[in-house]
């Protein structure tokens, strides 16, 4: 398989479309932390939108790099970095709120943090390195995570009008808790995968 690579300056500079995207999800992850700490019915309903919102750009800024020739060495970087932050924005405010055990959150960020200082000194050694498949599963298992416990606080009812409807809440929130398990064992296998493969 070839391996695309594209100059900065051949992708239009750094304000092009799927780099615009990319710093979009930077700013979307504040607006999510400020919504979470609202902890309000409607804060919960916006941070929905706005953490859907955050994921399409995760999509589109590499569809459009593709489809439009513009993959540049600068996304490569910034693609993956604008993930981690709108991740780890959003699992930092959810434990905060009591969603889940800090020791997730924790485990999760030193991966990600190990795995971004990683590729910063390659970097600067003159690599960059493209996000692999088994990061991309990872991101993936993280977004379902969050975004099943963001659609369970917006339903959620404290005191539940009908025993069904308790029934469901509490399947819902064990769901959750094998959600973020299984985010957290792709989380730390990406990690040992990646540091394996750039040996």
């Amino acid at each position: 398989m070839t391996k695309r690579n594209v100059s900065d300056s051949k992708g239009q500079g750094i304000l092009n479309l799927p780099n615009v995207l990319t710093f979009s999800r930077v700013v979307l992850a504040i607006v999510l932390v400020v919504l979470l700490e609202e902890r309000s019915s409607r804060g919960n309903i916006q941070a929905v939108f706005v953490f859907m919102t955050a994921s399409l750009t995760d999509f589109y800024d590499g569809y459009f790099a593709r489809t439009k020739g513009i993959v540049s060495n600068f996304g490569k970087i910034m693609d993956p970095i604008a993930d981690k932050i709108l991740l780890l924005s959003a699992l930092g405010a959810l434990a905060h709120i009591g969603m889940f055990a800090w020791w997730i959150f924790a485990v999760i960020a030193i991966r990600e943090v190990l795995v971004t200082a990683s590729r910063l000194m390659r970097m600067r050694q003159g690599q960059v390195l493209a996000a692999e498949r088994a990061g991309k599963i990872k991101t993936v298992s993280q977004i379902i995570a969050v975004s099943s416990i963001l659609l369970y606080m917006v339903f959620q009812q404290p005191e539940p009008s009908s025993q069904g409807f308790y029934n469901i809440q509490r399947i819902w929130l064990i769901l959750n808790g094998f959600l973020m398990l299984a985010a957290v064992i792709l989380t730390v296998y990406s990690g040992i995968d990646y540091f394996r493969n750039k040996k």
